[in-house]
């Protein structure tokens, strides 16, 4: 582990660029988290999200997710509050419950970001969804059988995958269902 102190080299609204020793690496400003719902429904298909991606230029298909305590400022804001906020904002669904599974991080040797996990249950169809204040997300119902096909045709096309896709691709990668 490294004694050195850690340095701020730039700071922005959402995100710090930060040093330590020769570690270049980026956090979320202010202590912000991000929530991510595994959102199911009854007849087995799962809601994905496609949205456009600045920094990559291009579209992703997602998990539905968003900023804990980004809508308010306040960072102390309840995961399971902000998932049920996030899903209904972005796929137009609501849950009776939500369930945390845990927290993880996607990219540790460059980003310190983590995000809670969560897992809806009891969804209803309350709006079309698509998010807020011009974020243009595309809602997608997929057959949990059809998934792999989904993603390999949204590859076709020219779309990013979210890591976080591999918690619905993990079973059958290790030779599972």
């Amino acid at each position: 582990m490294s004694e050195e102190e850690e340095q701020i080299r730039w700071q922005g609204r959402f995100i710090v660029a930060k040093t330590r020793g020769k570690w270049e690496y980026v956090s979320r400003a202010r202590g912000i988290r991000a929530a991510v719902i595994l959102a199911v429904d009854a007849a087995d298909h799962v809601l994905l999200v496609e949205q456009f991606r600045v920094p990559l230029g291009i579209a992703m298909i997602e998990l539905p997710a968003g900023l804990i305590g980004d809508g308010d400022g306040n960072g102390d804001e309840d995961p399971t509050a902000a998932a049920v906020r996030e899903l209904e904002e972005e796929t137009g669904y609501t849950a009776a419950r939500m369930e945390i599974v845990g927290e993880f991080y996607s990219s540790p040797g460059m980003v310190t970001e983590s995000f809670t996990l969560l897992r809806a249950h009891g969804l209803t169809q309350i709006g079309p969804g698509g998010g807020v204040d011009g974020e243009d997300i595309t809602v997608h119902r997929v057959p949990l059988g059809e998934i792999e096909h989904f993603i390999a045709a949204a590859r076709d096309r020219g779309l990013g995958i979210d890591v976080r896709l591999l918690t619905l691709l993990g079973p059958r990668l290790l030779g599972g269902n």
